[in-house]
């Protein structure tokens, strides 16, 4: 699945990496405990999260996610923006609530983040 296919789905606006649309990603991970991202997400990932403040920019940088979606119509701030830009991160908004989102993406073939599954 490519990160403009996960635009199409959530059907979310993308705030940064219009230039990112064809870069593939492998899994997914709805998360809010960016703990838990370090602990379990596989690289190549879309981060689904409701979380708006720099962390999470910087751990999805760590953890090699090429792309943040922000659920539940939250809007990260142009800082915010600015950093996910600075490191090659595509940057998603969506009015979809976190386990839908999952959902949708989970049944058009995205595989589940966590390193255990």
């Amino acid at each position: 699945m490519t990160i403009g296919d996960i635009k199409n789905y959530l059907d979310a606006k993308v705030l940064t990496g219009d230039e990112l649309l064809d870069k593939e990603v492998h899994t997914a991970c709805g998360c809010d405990m960016m703990s838990d991202v370090l602990a379990f997400v596989k690289d190549q990932a879309v981060l689904l999260t409701g979380l708006c403040n720099p962390q999470v920019v910087r751990t999805a940088e760590m953890m090699d996610i090429v792309c943040i979606c922000f659920v539940r119509g939250k809007i990260p701030s142009d800082d915010i923006i600015s950093l996910a830009k600075d490191r090659n991160i595509a940057v998603l908004a969506t009015g979809m609530k976190m386990f839908p989102a999952c959902g949708i993406l989970y049944e058009n073939g995205l595989a589940g983040g966590a390193s255990s599954e």
